[in-house]
């Protein structure tokens, strides 16, 4: 039988934040702990009434933090490394998991190589791209610089898609293992689809609903939803888009498209109701390491218009679950979502196969990846990667 873990996890978000970080992490905490691995988890204090689950579940440490620029209701953790080291001397865990990379994060990793403790380290979010949707261009060469040297101070890198490993070996990372990330299609399923939803939105049985779930925020390229939406909307004048999401974009984007229904924050059954009553999904975001909402989208039968990046990059088959723009090319995003709704045929054919496309990636797989990955952090291969070959790889299934 094999010998259950303590892994320390350290992180500056986690439910009941509601973003890709947490919601992901969530469910893999829930993975671990199903298998009878034993987790410590260490975050910032959410709120004055942030109270930890109970410690049968696992073991919650709170510590300081301060609000994120731009991101209601989310902070990053100070640094606490004595904390850390305290802990971790008292109660020294198999390894350490650093899934964020701010002052907490980067705490954690001096700490844990400190104690000789081996440390993997995630990359979730390429911050170093959206400094320039806030103001701080001059700032991305010194994040991406931050972003490596941190990264390569850990043992391991997991990274949540093949294409977003091979351009950080490109860009100097090492040790790189692709975990992807699953989706629950029991809860992600066309079943969801709702006609009294629909009715309020003010569609009919044969009307089209577009829709984009996520952040309302400039670095989702929003201005592309609502230009491809128009394309469509000239060809079915009865089409709506419901955006789903909020962020510091939505009063100005609410005052600009009247006539779009703006959705707001949705969670659960609700969430997985508002994806099945719609008919396509349209993602332009070119920020993303990811995107659940990918997942998410297929698997309750929406076709997805996305760029040829992250997780569309590896799912979407072209006329077939949906259709891909190369990055940055936004006037063939529009085209390919016009092309996708007007050819007879082809939307529903994609809604059908849109589900089957992602049937496999299911939690359970993905939880053995971050296992096998977490023990290959323990105790290396005898012989060390020489070679970007043996260097970058996915977990075996």
């Amino acid at each position: 039988m094999t010998a259950s873990l303590h892994i320390a996890i350290v992180t500056e978000t986690f439910p009941p934040e509601v973003n890709g970080v947490a919601m992901t992490l969530g469910r893999m905490v829930q993975g671990l702990v199903a298998r009878g691995h034993r987790v410590s988890l260490t975050r910032p204090r959410q709120s004055t009434g942030d109270i930890p689950p109970a410690p049968a579940l696992f073991a919650t440490t709170l510590v300081r933090g301060l609000p994120i620029p731009g991101y209601a209701g989310l902070k990053f953790g100070l640094p606490a490394p004595r904390l850390l080291r305290r802990q971790w001397r008292a109660d020294r865990p198999d390894v350490v998991q650093v899934v964020t990379e701010g002052p907490l994060g980067a705490s954690a990793i001096a700490a844990a190589r400190d104690l000789g403790i081996p440390v993997v380290s995630e990359f979730h979010t390429n911050f170093h791209a959206y400094s320039r949707h806030y103001g701080f261009a001059w700032l991305e060469n010194l994040v991406a610089v931050h972003l490596r040297r941190l990264h390569n101070r850990s043992g391991m890198t997991l990274v949540p898609s093949h294409q977003l490993g091979v351009d950080l070996m490109r860009r100097g990372y090492q040790n790189i293992r692709v975990v992807a990330r699953g989706v629950d299609t029991a809860l992600f399923n066309p079943a969801r689809r709702s006609s009294e939803l629909r009715t309020a939105w003010k569609v009919g049985d044969g009307d089209l609903v577009v829709t984009h779930v996520g952040r309302l925020a400039p670095e989702k390229n929003l201005p592309l939803v609502f230009s491809a939406f128009e394309a469509i909307r000239r060809y079915a004048p009865g089409a709506r888009l419901v955006l789903v999401g909020d962020g510091p974009s939505r009063r100005r984007l609410e005052q600009q498209h009247p006539h779009c229904i703006f959705a707001g924050m949705r969670h659960g059954e609700d969430l997985a109701t508002h994806y099945a009553s719609a008919d396509l999904f349209l993602f332009p975001s070119m920020t993303e390491t990811y995107g659940n909402v990918t997942l998410e989208a297929l698997a309750s039968g929406l076709p997805v218009v996305a760029y040829r990046l992250a997780a569309a990059a590896e799912l979407i088959r072209p006329g077939a679950n949906g259709m891909l723009a190369e990055p940055g090319a936004s006037d063939q995003f529009v085209r390919v979502a016009l092309d996708l709704v007007t050819r007879p045929g082809v939307l529903q054919r994609s809604a059908e196969a849109a589900p089957q496309s992602v049937a496999t990636l299911d939690w359970e797989r993905i939880h053995d990846r971050l296992v096998a990955a977490l023990r290959e952090a323990i105790a290396p291969p005898v012989v060390p990667a020489t070679n970007n070959e043996s260097a970058f790889r996915f977990l075996p299934d």
